[in-house]
C-alpha cells in the first residue's frame, strides 16, 4: 500500500489525476470512477518499481536497468511512443504547455551529449568516495533531471531513481522511503532550486533542500508504520472481543491490509474458502 502511495504521488506531480481508490479499484477488477489511462500511468510505476528494485538485487545499477525501468513505465501509456526504453533522439525542452523550445524555461543537453553524460552518471553511481550516500543521492537526482535523458518519464524515473540507489547502497532493506509526496508540497521550490543548481551551481542549497525532505519523509514513514500496526492490533482485538476467532477472520484482516477492495469470490480464492462462508466474514 506505500508503494501504491507513492506511485499515485509521484505521477501526480506530472499531472495525472487517478486517485488512490481508483487504483485499488482498478485493481480489483471494479469499475473505476477515474480515467483508466491514467490509472494505467499508476500501475505502471508499481511495477516498474517491483522490477527495479528485483533487478539491482541481482545486478548492479547501471544505464541498462534504468533503460528497462523505463519501457516498463510508459508500457501502453500516452509516452509510450516516445522512444521508450532508450535515450531520447530528438532534442526535448521543458516549458509551460504549448511553448516552443524557443520559449522553453530549460533546454537540456543534446540527444548526442545525453549520452556522455549519462555514462559519467553511471560511473559516478559506482565511483569509491567519501561522499555521504544522502548527498551523493541528492546530487545523482538533480543532474538526472537536468541531463533529461528521455523524451517522457524523466521525472518520475528522476524520484525512483533515489529508491533504488538507497536499497542498491543497503542504506534501505525496504523501499520505504519516498519523497514524492515531499517534491509535491514544495513543487514551486523544488524546481526554483533545480533551475537555480543549473543557472547558479547552487549546489548547496539543492541538498540541504533535499536532506530536509528525507528527514520529514522518513519521519512521516516511522510514524505511517506505527499507525498501520496499531489499526491492524485494534481491529483483531476487536474480533476477539466479538468472539469472532476464526483463523480465517485473522486471514482476511491480513488481506486487507494488502488489498483493500475485495470482493466475496477473490476472498474465497485467496483464502481456499466458499463464496457463501467469504460472505459471512
Amino acid at each position: 500500500m506505500y508503494v501504491k502511495k507513492e506511485a499515485l504521488l509521484s505521477s501526480q506531480i506530472e499531472g495525472t489525476q487517478a486517485s488512490l481508490e481508483g487504483v485499488l479499484e482498478f485493481e480489483a477488477d471494479m469499475t473505476p470512477k477515474d480515467d483508466v489511462n491514467e490509472i494505467k500511468e499508476v500501475v505502471n510505476y508499481i511495477k516498474a518499481l517491483n522490477y527495479g528494485i528485483d533487478r539491482i538485487d541481482e545486478s548492479p545499477m547501471s544505464l541498462m536497468v534504468l533503460k528497462d525501468i523505463h519501457k516498463i513505465l510508459l508500457e501502453g501509456t500516452r509516452g509510450n511512443d516516445k522512444n521508450s526504453g532508450e535515450f531520447k533522439i530528438c532534442q526535448n525542452y521543458i516549458g509551460m504547455p504549448g511553448a516552443s523550445i524557443n520559449e522553453a524555461i530549460f533546454v537540456p543537453p543534446t540527444p548526442d551529449m545525453t549520452i556522455l553524460a549519462m555514462e559519467d552518471l553511471e560511473k559516478f553511481f559506482h565511483s569509491s568516495d567519501k561522499i555521504p550516500p544522502l548527498v551523493k543521492i541528492a546530487l545523482i537526482h538533480a543532474q538526472f533531471e537536468t541531463i533529461h535523458p528521455f523524451l517522457d518519464g524523466n521525472g518520475r524515473i528522476g524520484r525512483l531513481l533515489i529508491t533504488f540507489y538507497l536499497v542498491w547502497r543497503k542504506i534501505l532493506s525496504k523501499p520505504l522511503l519516498y519523497l514524492s509526496i515531499y517534491l509535491k508540497n514544495n513543487r514551486t521550490e523544488y524546481y526554483d532550486l533545480l533551475m537555480k543548481v543549473r543557472t547558479d551551481g547552487a549546489w548547496e542549497d539543492w541538498v540541504k533542500f533535499f536532506l530536509k525532505g528525507i528527514s520529514e519523509t522518513s519521519q512521516e514513514a516511522a510514524t505511517t508504520a506505527r499507525e498501520i500496526l496499531t489499526l491492524k492490533e485494534s481491529i483483531i482485538t476487536k474480533l476477539y472481543e466479538n468472539s469472532i476467532s476464526s483463523i480465517y477472520a485473522v486471514k482476511l484482516v491480513d488481506l486487507l491490509f494488502d488489498r483493500p477492495l475485495v470482493s466475496n469470490q477473490y476472498i474465497a480464492y485467496k483464502l481456499n474458502i466458499s463464496q457463501v462462508t467469504a460472505s459471512t466474514l
